[in-house]
């Protein structure tokens, strides 16, 4: 090989090599999220998880089963349910690879003393890994009992978590807040601890709000025809489902969507609007962000486009 043919060669080698070197990975710029389920409680957290997983602007860490004991249906392991319901979402979708830690079964029993599970360790866990000045989203769609536990179990995470929660009716006009509502009803001693905890950045989608995000059977009937089994599945959900607390509608023809409100105001944040409040009195004198109110025809719109990502 002559010296001119030499001197070509490892040039060519080292451009390579240098254009190898600066093809660094690109950074992953999507949300990172936890999302705590009662999803056996009701119907709206199937289709609120189903959103999540198609949304593409989510990474999804974990979903974490939660308790709903209070509710007439109840059986002795509410828990479970959430979790049999959440694999069987994962596994119908394909997702296999996002985490499902089991929640705990009880709610708290005081302020001090942590209910541990798989769900509030993993919870710990993750937020521990983040680099330096990252930073995990927690939503609650049910009672706050894996969120409030791993605040407990380590108040290090405190810093690095940002919580969403969906619970509570509050009047935006009088800052007046009503703690009987299922969510809260379902663990008052956590709802209380995040409600106390200093420097916990907490945001509110309260009942009073998303209660006018509302599906009609005929719409989901619609969309969801072409999802398949993921299709089939959620509208069993819908039609067999015992809505207890209502003799309105017996034909189910509408549904209100809690818990999807919440979902799509992370990831749509023009279709929502907040502010912050006071606690309430009983409450560490601190402010809140609470929702107050939403574009319910846009969400539904956005929420029905990002499903479409998950057909095959």
């Amino acid at each position: 090989m002559t010296m001119i043919r030499k001197v070509w060669v490892i040039g060519t080698f080292l451009v390579f090599l240098l254009g190898c070197k600066s093809e660094s990975p690109k950074p992953d710029n999507r949300i990172k999220i936890i999302i705590d389920a009662d999803t056996a409680n009701e119907v709206d957290d199937l289709f609120a998880l189903v959103g999540a997983i198609a949304n593409p602007s989510l990474n999804i860490k974990g979903i974490t089963s939660a308790q709903f004991h209070t509710s007439p249906l109840a059986s002795d392991s509410t828990v479970l349910e959430s979790q049999k319901i959440n694999e069987a979402l994962v596994q119908i979708i394909g997702r296999n690879d996002i985490a499902l830690p089991i929640g705990s079964n009880d709610a708290m029993d005081n302020s001090s003393e942590p209910k541990v599970s798989p769900a509030s360790n993993f919870i710990v866990a993750q937020a521990n890994e983040l680099a330096e000045g990252d930073s995990l989203i927690l939503v609650i769609l049910g009672s706050c009992t894996n969120v409030a536990s791993a605040i407990l179990q380590d108040p290090k995470i405190i810093p690095k978590i940002r919580v969403h929660y969906l619970g509570f009716w509050h009047d935006p006009e009088t800052n007046f807040y009503n703690l009987n509502e299922f969510n809260s009803g379902n663990d008052t001693i956590a709802v209380n601890l995040l409600l106390n905890t200093p420097n916990l950045d907490l945001t509110v989608m309260s009942a009073t709000t998303s209660q006018y995000l509302v599906f009609e059977k005929k719409v989901v009937d619609e969309n969801l025809r072409k999802h398949g089994l993921l299709g089939e599945y959620l509208i069993n959900r819908w039609e067999t489902y015992n809505r207890w607390w209502t003799n309105d509608d017996p034909q189910k023809e509408k549904w209100i969507m809690w818990d999807v409100a919440i979902i799509e105001s992370i990831v749509n944040q023009d279709l929502s609007e907040k502010s912050r409040f006071a606690t309430p009195p009983k409450n560490t004198p601190r402010e809140i962000l609470i929702h107050t109110k939403i574009k319910a025809k846009e969400m539904q719109d956005r929420y029905w486009k990002t499903l479409e990502n998950l057909i095959k």
